[in-house]
């Protein structure tokens, strides 16, 4: 009969002690990379700050998510129209800012567009849902996956889309926090890139007509100023005012007083709206 080996008395305190330094290096190694994941977001909120447009505001996001994860890709889409989505902003190729893309061709994408939750994948190579994409994934030699939906007011208006390479290190379960809390402040950045945005357009409708009245405005008193300088110039009516009793030139002068006041006042209004 085989004699299993047991641990000798003096074998257990050394096996009990590598086992706790395995924990702590792992430990270790979580802390390190709260660390780092709390550094990206300081970083990504400093930057997208900086910034009241959305494109910009994107595109700074998939680059430090990139630059965090060492990414094979990390882009981020907004919703189209039917089975399509927009690619606005991409880690790898920054230029790419409004490509139409077919959602049929990334079942992970289309699922946390239809279902508003977050896709994890920690192994593509055994995951069903990418069976039919298999063969496009292993050429490009993909490991894990999260697509974190973006919404804004209980609404999926896009998603963040991370994947790695086989060598890298695979996506663990503080890594999909941390991306839902980046998906939660694209959504408050666009909210408020919109509302500039907004605020821009409404006061360009408003400034052009105010233009345009006070343009009007200034053509009108130049065309009366240059009227009356003409008529007031002949000496027929210069000499025709002398006529005039002393009571209703005071009059005269007073109205005309009054007018420009009016008129000050008016422009004074329209400078403080």
């Amino acid at each position: 009969m085989e004699h299993t080996p047991t641990a000798t008395p003096a074998q257990e305190p050394a096996q009990g002690l590598a086992d706790e330094v395995t924990r702590l290096r792992a430990r270790v190694a979580e802390l390190q990379r709260e660390r780092d994941h709390l550094t990206s977001i300081v970083d990504i909120y400093q930057e997208i700050s900086a910034s009241l447009h959305f494109v910009d505001i994107l595109q700074t996001i998939a680059r430090k998510l990139g630059e965090t994860f060492g990414l094979d890709r990390c882009a981020i889409f907004l919703t189209g129209t039917g089975d399509e989505v927009r690619l606005v902003a991409s880690y790898e190729d920054p230029t790419i800012r409004n490509l139409v893309v077919d959602l049929n061709r990334y079942p992970e994408l289309k699922r946390a567009f239809e279902s508003g939750e977050t896709v994890f994948i920690p192994d593509a190579s055994t995951e069903p849902m990418l069976r039919s994409v298999r063969a496009a994934l292993d050429n490009r030699n993909v490991r894990s996956i999260i697509v974190v939906p973006i919404e804004w007011e209980g609404t999926v208006i896009g998603a963040i889309f991370l994947r790695t390479e086989r060598e890298a290190e695979a996506f663990s379960d503080a890594d999909v926090r941390f991306c839902q809390g980046i998906a939660a402040l694209t959504a408050r950045a666009l909210r408020n890139a919109h509302r500039f945005e907004s605020l821009l357009r409404a006061q360009r409708d408003v400034t052009q007509p105010q233009r345009r009245a006070e343009l009007q405005r200034i053509a009108l008193v130049g065309f009366l100023r240059r009227l009356l300088d003409r008529y007031g110039n002949g000496e027929d009516h210069t000499w025709a005012e002398t006529l005039l009793p002393r009571a209703a030139d005071d009059e005269l002068e007073r109205l005309v007083t009054v007018a420009l006041q009016v008129i000050d006042e008016e422009a004074k209004g329209e400078l403080t709206t």
